[in-house]
């Protein structure tokens, strides 16, 4: 190692190993946050993501041991580093067309688990080359440091914690710092950049290596030239704005006279304007009989205010709906990512003055005594439910915050009838089991159901007086919608607790059960009439 001047003490060897761990964890947190708008962001894909990124760890341990007993040259270590510096700088290039590419062939080869499949097949292809080969540092320096067995144990002891250090930083930078304020591509080439330099650092120290400077200076160029464009949705044009939050990939667009956002899922909507005062003609209408449930007319005429809370403010879609079409409501929203309650300001028309308050919707009913008439439910999303907040003891507090009277409703998507083992069936049992009366209405064109549970014996014939004092007509036709469609459910058992609530595992179920409905038609044109007829549906 003496024809490497930068290698004549060992702290550069040390700050290989701080950065080297600093890169992984990075690459780990932007591996998550590049999948999610795909694949969503629940703790399935998590254990995906760790599972192959500790596969590609090992495997490069072995290979990086074997690797430097056999050639103990420490540019051989560098080579492998400056390849992986240009593969993770190439991840914002192409990353997004190879999940769409996988996906696209996947869709119609699975049946079964597309969830597991298409994420562990896309981790695979992208992740774990580029962390296999910085799977090889680690053992590379330890041969590389190790002079004599007199101070191995220290010298090992050192470079663990370097990588320790390094791997703390590495998961702290991105989540707080870079993904919110640069995004995932730019996060990806900052730290592709880090391997870079340190790479061009060592090969300067000894001459014959100009052209592997040339080459990896040139690559990474291409890379941040091609790659910084932060755009997950690349087939969208018009997008009213994309970017990413501490929490979630976010997508505004605006599609006539109604503004959507698009949280985690590109081809979701999580929350809608409608510009005019018209209705949504989404399960926000449905909601409103909640109000009504618990007597919000018969409040006006009284001059007394209706408490609503809502979990899961998103942009105020609700909150807007219900200050359009009621004059005495008191609401307060919660909402975990404050970029979303920014967004709600900017783009949806939801007043300065309106209360929200940035903070876990569990955790918020834990902190405050307030008793309210309405608490509405709306933090689920597709896959990613939040185990904690669909147990019996998280609908008890919510139970235990409502006035007498008072009515809780929830908004459950990817509903199904075909099957009794999924998510909103477990959901709709575990609120039975909290709750003495719980209605259940479809909502139409959509997979939306509108769950209303209360302790009330009387709350539909309030609906019903209520409807009466109400003056407005397309709103008073939607609220007998929905008391006509509105069925009692009965529970059948399937009771979530803190301890035991499976909703991933029960919302990828039902992810395929829908993919493979909408895959049907598409897999019989194509067996009918081929690639071409397929080409033609699409």
């Amino acid at each position: 190692m003496k024809q490497y001047s930068i290698l004549s003490n060992k702290l550069f060897l040390y700050l290989t190993e701080f950065f080297a761990g600093m890169s992984v964890m990075a690459v780990e947190l932007g591996a998550s946050r590049l999948l999610a708008p795909y694949f969503s962001s629940s703790q399935i894909v998590w254990t995906i993501i760790i599972g192959t990124i500790m596969i590609a760890m090992a495997l490069g341990n072995i290979y990086g041991g074997r690797a430097a007993d056999k050639n103990p040259d420490p540019k051989k270590l560098y080579g492998r580093i400056l390849i992986a510096a240009i593969w993770i700088a190439a991840i914002p290039v192409v990353g997004k067309y190879v999940i769409i590419g996988i996906s696209a062939l996947l869709v119609f080869a699975v049946n079964n688990n597309f969830l597991v499949i298409a994420s562990f097949v896309t981790c695979m292809v992208v992740f774990v080359f580029p962390l296999f080969l910085l799977g090889t540092v680690t053992p590379s320096l330890a041969k590389y440091t190790t002079d004599s067995l007199d101070d191995n144990g220290k010298i090992i002891g050192t470079l663990g914690a370097f990588n320790t250090v390094g791997s703390i930083i590495g998961t702290f930078v991105p989540t707080f710092v870079t993904i919110p304020a640069v995004g995932t591509s730019i996060t990806f080439l900052i730290f592709a950049g880090i391997l870079l330099v340190l790479c061009i650092c060592f090969f300067l120290s000894a001459a014959g290596n100009r052209k592997k400077i040339i080459v990896g200076g040139i690559s990474f160029i291409l890379c941040c030239v091609l790659g910084h464009n932060a755009s997950f949705a690349f087939w969208e044009n018009d997008l009213t704005f994309e970017g990413e939050s501490v929490y979630n990939y976010l997508q505004v667009k605006e599609a006539g006279n109604s503004v959507i956002l698009s949280t985690n899922v590109l081809f979701g909507v999580q929350s809608v304007l409608v510009r005019d005062d018209a209705l949504t003609g989404m399960y926000y209408d449905y909601a409103m009989a909640a109000p009504y449930m618990c007597g919000v007319k018969e409040n006006e005429q009284a001059g007394k205010e209706t408490d609503v809370l809502i979990l899961g403010m998103g942009s105020g879609t609700y909150a807007t709906q219900l200050s359009k079409h009621f004059d005495n409501l008191n609401i307060e929203g919660v909402e975990i990512d404050e970029k979303i309650t920014d967004l709600a300001h900017k783009y949806f028309e939801l007043p300065q003055e309106a209360k929200v308050t940035t903070y876990d919707g569990r955790a918020y009913l834990a902190a405050v005594d307030k008793k309210y008439d309405v608490i509405m439910v709306d933090a689920y999303q597709d896959i990613t439910i939040p185990f904690q907040m669909s147990s019996v003891e998280f609908f008890t507090m919510v139970k235990d915050h409502l006035n007498p009277g008072g009515v809780m409703v929830v908004n459950m998507n990817m509903y199904s009838d075909e099957n009794e083992e999924t998510i909103n069936t477990y959901l709709a049992d575990t609120i039975s089991s909290v709750f003495e009366n719980v209605k259940v209405a479809p909502v139409a064109y959509s997979t939306n159901r509108e769950l209303f549970a209360t302790d009330s014996a009387d709350f539909m014939e309030r609906l019903d007086k209520n409807l009466e004092l109400e003056d407005e007509e397309d709103l008073k036709s939607m609220m007998s919608h929905v008391k006509d469609v509105a069925v009692s459910y009965e529970g059948k058992g399937h009771i979530m607790t803190d301890d035991k609530a499976p909703v991933e595992l029960l919302g990828m179920r039902q992810i395929d059960s829908i993919i493979k409905k909408e895959v049907a038609y598409y897999k019989a044109i194509y067996k009918e009439k081929g690639l071409q007829g397929l080409i033609e549906a699409l």
